[in-house]
């Protein structure tokens, strides 16, 4: 699957910071999935670990993390909830 443009629903932005993730759902090609970015992929490219501004580091960050999001998808299947992980930034 060879995605090129994510809208990210701001309205659905949540910090789960149980689960060290930010989480969001998003429209990829018409198609809605729901995205959970990892506080890892926040912090690879901020070098600061999140400490309750995961929604400001994920909003600063929004163009890389939304290349991983891309990323991600695009190596799942698109059930489910993907996860974003580091291994998703290039």
């Amino acid at each position: 699957m060879a995605a090129n443009e994510l809208e990210i629903d701001n309205n659905s932005l949540l910090d789960n910071i149980d689960e060290r993730q930010v989480e969001f759902t998003g429209e990829v090609d018409g198609d809605e999935y729901e995205f959970a970015v990892q506080y890892d992929v926040l912090e690879a490219l901020s070098g600061d670990s999140p400490d309750g501004d995961a929604i400001d580091m994920f909003n600063r960050f929004v163009d890389a993390v939304s290349e991983a999001t891309l990323a991600a998808l695009s190596r799942g299947n698109g059930s489910g909830v993907i996860v974003v992980s580091e291994n998703d930034l290039e």
